[in-house]
């Protein structure tokens, strides 16, 4: 069995599993952010009364943060009163940030365990070795009744990243290539397990990356097997014992594809679709309004730090914008201590408070129509970040913050110094 499989079947009490099979696996992490006011609805409508074990249980104030309606503000009222009523001390207000980053800040993201929020990036915990899936409001309302939810056990796909990067590319250009070779539809309901040399060059922010981005490739889950890079994180973070998991040698995976990195080139995403990806050289002097960095997927620190390598004692465009939105308040903190923020807002960045933001497409950075935005998030649809005639470019932190800089889109390798590089 693949390690997926072994960690599915020990949820599930059992000693094996098989590809398509149905599991009802014990979840060990139910996360629900604030678009999701449904899943309270459902669990009361379905009978609840209590939640099953609310110390599994979290809350996130995190896509409309601080909340710019009233509707939203209502919203997170509702939110805040069931977390008080049903003994769930795992709220997370409005200061604390992404969802996603938030986990992994607190160390609850480790192997062998089963996460489910109610947010397609939960796949950005397979850099931990754990099984992160997005669900619905309904599933997460059986979680919270039961405990526990349904899976059919996932084909598993293995993409190998081979070489060491050269300088000016990150883990955002490497899996834009890959999205844009193998198509948005490659992986839809299957287990993505990401491997190869390259890996040992990625950091554990650069690797959630990657696992985030997985889920643009359809995947249900991403997975990286726990390594030296794994425990190093896992070590300053994690409190409690966990379970590591290896795939079997004679694991017969249902597709491998391998991709040399060693002279890849900065990648973007073009508009309107993530699979749309060409060299950054294609649109070279393309007219930028606003660079974006932040969410789940560039949020952190190690990328607000290459934004600072690249601007510091600079000053951006005059007629661009920059908004930076820290994926969560411990990487706002750290950033704040190594000075990065300050070396931003001298630049003329603006920094919001860590949360979603225009990544959704709600506040704190909307584009406005025939605007161009390029940005660290995840998905470039129509209207993602705002007025569905803007242009939307996803792009590395690096790629971004040289954009800020220039007014335009260039070749963020020039720009990077050496100790970001």
């Amino acid at each position: 069995m693949h390690a997926i499989e072994k960690l599915l079947a020990n949820k599930a009490g059992k000693d094996s599993v098989t590809t398509g099979e149905i599991v009802n696996c014990e979840v060990d992490l139910a996360g629900i952010n604030d678009l999701y006011l449904q899943t309270v609805r459902s669990f009361h409508e379905m009978g609840g009364v209590k939640v099953y074990d609310p110390s599994r249980v979290m809350m996130f104030l995190d896509h409309y943060a601080p909340a710019s309606t009233i509707m939203q503000a209502q919203n997170q009222k509702a939110f805040r009163e069931f977390c008080w009523d049903q003994g769930i001390e795992m709220l997370m207000d409005i200061d604390q940030g992404v969802c996603h980053q938030v986990v992994a800040d607190k160390g609850l993201a480790h192997p062998g365990e089963i996460i489910v929020i109610t947010d397609s990036h939960t796949t950005t915990h397979g850099a931990f070795g754990a099984f992160g899936t997005g669900v619905g409001a309904t599933d997460l309302a059986i979680i919270l009744a039961t405990g526990k939810l349904w899976f059919r056990v996932p084909e598993i796909i293995k993409i190998n990243f081979e070489g060491k990067p050269p300088q000016g590319v990150y883990a955002k250009d490497i899996i834009l290539h890959a999205i844009g070779e193998l198509g948005a539809d490659f992986a839809v309901y299957k287990a993505v397990e990401l491997a190869g040399s390259t890996l040992q060059y990625l950091s554990i922010s650069e690797r959630m990356a990657l696992c985030n981005m997985s889920t643009e490739m359809g995947a249900k889950t991403s997975y990286i097997q726990p390594d030296d890079v794994t425990m190093a994180f896992l070590n300053e973070k994690v409190t409690r014992p966990y379970e590591i998991y290896h795939t079997d040698p004679d694991f017969v995976y249902a597709a491998q594809v391998s991709f040399d990195v060693t002279h890849l080139q900065p990648k973007l995403a073009a508009p309107s679709s993530v699979d749309n990806v060409f060299d950054i050289q294609t649109f070279i002097d393309t007219p930028v309004d606003q660079a974006y960095l932040g969410s789940c997927t560039g949020g952190r620190c190690e990328d607000i730090g290459i934004a600072a390598g690249i601007l510091k004692g600079k000053h951006i465009a005059p007629r661009t914008r920059f908004v930076i939105v820290p994926a969560s308040k411990g990487v706002f903190l750290e950033a704040m201590a190594k000075g990065y923020v300050q070396s931003l807002v001298e630049a003329g960045a603006t920094f919001v408070t860590p949360g979603c933001a225009a990544c959704l497409g709600t506040h704190e950075g909307m584009l406005a129509s025939d605007e161009t935005c390029i940005t660290t998030t995840n998905r470039n649809f129509p209207g993602r970040m705002g007025d569905t005639q803007a242009r939307i470019f996803l792009g590395s932190p690096a790629a971004v913050a040289a954009a800020a800089l220039e007014g335009k889109i260039v070749d963020p390798t020039p720009y990077i110094v050496k100790e970001n590089a």
